[in-house]
């Protein structure tokens, strides 16, 4: 496609054109006129999508049409890194925010980019690998608030810290899905352009280009060059060869997020199909066959089928969880089980996977990073503390060895870790007298948290705790509780009968009424046999 724009210039493009049926340097005044209005600094959510970067376009624009002595407070130019973005989209974003920093300095304009992440244990593999969280689905879709919302709040309440209250402009269209539309007329200010933010204080929302229509966006972007320097041929090319949206900047939970073909994280399972991703490999981009075989093996792990293959029947609690209360009926029980994190065997294999598939594109020459060493160190912690399957061999540095022929430095950390030796020997004394091994481990794991203290304070307590977990397969499990089931019924069987027996002396009503537990009636019974024996 040829690089030449309709317009050879910002100026000529506001003179002609109108959008929405406003010409656009009424528009432009109206973002100059709420920009001189107070002293709140602006915040710009920026994905690299169409929407977000018209808002951009436009705000940069207004802005630097304003005379030096009045652009007197800071615009931010936010943008959020979920380290599982699609390559292509990372560099674009990366490369504009590189643009608008270096023009900004040349120009002295009050702009500033910036990339946010996730916490390091935010992170979507520090989940997925190292916690065994299963892959997001629309009924869990954990990733968005951890991701993308909180990430992106942490950054706009710094702001709002600092200065008391900021303006955060976004790309929103009323078009653009009818829920987007309820949110946007729901925190609406009467008499004014702003709208309240649904969750953060002090934070006010400007949507310039709400009315805009699909067509509209891209009239404007491609109608002239970029403010600062180039065009938006290579967005329209990305979206051309996708066939997809792009995953808005999100700031809320009730911001409409990815998910529906849009363009986001490379790993997202909530869409049945990736079709952005398949229309990039169709335009020629044969690399990311690998992610996405990768990510479709994900996302065959969440159909109901294969639950029970992939994920432990125990949560994260180390207690196997049924779907409604007590279950009496020992038929149905493994019907009702709620399935757990990914078993320790998936990740660590799969860790192993996503490191040859990085390796295989770097060595290819694709200088892609699909997981960051600090994601490796966090998922290893992760590994050896496990609350179901401790990972006493410490397996993390051997697999990382094996696909790269090296060992990273890794930090020391000896806690429940056991030679191959000390394992085969802990695995037989386990067999020998019918013990759990993870339990072992994780006995060994509080025994060696507690080394050296002089006041194991507490120590019995933690000891109970380990020891009430639900340790051992499903089928025995389920026999356990099946027992247990049954030992209740029995003792109900008794206490009727005892209650019988003593339901018309009345030398004993008084401690019946007052019978604390089924022990007391059980004791009360007895007694009276024992003086009718007499």
């Amino acid at each position: 496609m040829s690089e030449a724009t309709l317009f050879a210039s910002q100026d000529e493009m506001l003179a002609e054109q109108s959008i929405a049926g406003r010409p656009l340097p009424d528009l432009v005044a109206e973002v100059q006129s709420l920009y001189l209005e107070d002293d709140r600094p602006w915040v710009i959510g920026f994905s690299g999508g169409k929407d977000s970067t018209a808002v951009l376009s436009l705000i940069y624009t207004a802005i630097e049409k304003l005379p030096a002595q009045q652009r007197h407070k800071h615009v931010y130019v936010v943008s959020s890194d979920t380290l599982v973005e699609t390559p292509i989209v990372v560099d674009m974003v990366s490369s504009t925010l590189e643009r608008i920093n270096n023009n900004a300095e040349e120009q002295g304009l009050p702009f500033s980019g910036h990339q946010v992440t996730p916490e390091p244990n935010d992170t979507f593999w520090v989940n997925l690998l190292g916690k065994g969280y299963p892959a997001p689905t629309q009924s869990f879709r954990w990733c968005t608030e951890r991701m993308k919302i909180d990430p992106v709040s942490s950054f706009i309440l710094d702001k709002v810290t600092r200065h008391g209250e900021v303006v955060v402009v976004l790309g929103a269209r009323s078009q653009e899905s009818a829920s987007r539309a309820q949110v946007i007329a729901k925190h609406k200010v009467d008499g004014s352009l702003l709208s309240k933010h649904s969750s953060l204080p002090g934070a006010y929302t400007y949507m310039p280009i709400e009315d805009w229509t699909f067509d509209e966006v891209w009239m404007y972007l491609l109608g002239a060059p970029t403010p600062w320097g180039g065009t938006h041929h290579q967005l329209f090319e990305l979206y051309k060869d996708s066939n997809a949206g792009e995953c808005p900047i999100v700031i809320d939970t009730k911001t409409p997020s990815c998910g529906n073909s849009r363009f986001g994280c490379w790993t997202c399972t909530v869409v049945t199909k990736d079709r952005a991703m398949e229309g990039l490999i169709e335009s020629g981009e044969l690399w990311m066959k690998r992610l996405k075989a990768f990510r479709d093996l994900l996302y065959r792990t969440t159909l109901p089928h294969n639950k029970s293959k992939y994920r432990n029947h125990k949560r994260r609690t180390g207690k196997v969880q049924y779907a409604r209360g007590q279950i009496d009926d020992d038929s149905t029980v493994e019907k009702k089980v709620i399935p757990g994190p990914y078993w320790m065997a998936y990740r660590q294999a799969w860790l192993k996977k996503l490191l040859e598939i990085q390796k295989n594109l770097n060595d290819g020459g694709n200088p892609i990073r699909l997981i960051h060493e600090d994601e490796l160190k966090h998922i290893r912690r992760e590994w050896l503390n496990d609350p179901n399957e401790p990972d006493a061999l410490d397996a993390m540095p051997a697999i990382y060895a094996s696909v790269y022929g090296y060992k990273l430095d890794w930090m020391q950390d000896s806690a429940g870790v056991l030679t191959q030796q000390d394992a085969e020997a802990l695995n037989a004394a386990c067999l020998e007298h019918g013990a759990p091994v993870d339990l072992a481990v994780k006995l060994l794991q509080l025994e060696q948290s507690l080394d050296g203290l002089s006041k194991r304070h507490g120590v019995f307590k933690r000891i109970d705790t380990l020891l009430n977990q639900d340790w051992g397969d499903l089928g025995t499990l389920h026999a356990k509780k099946h027992e247990a089931a049954m030992t209740l019924h029995n003792m109900g069987s008794a206490k009727s009968k005892a209650t019988d027996l003593f339901q018309e002396n009345e030398k004993y009503q008084g401690k019946v009424r007052n019978a604390k537990s089924v022990y007391d009636e059980l004791l009360a019974g007895l007694e009276m046999q024992y003086e009718a024996l007499n």
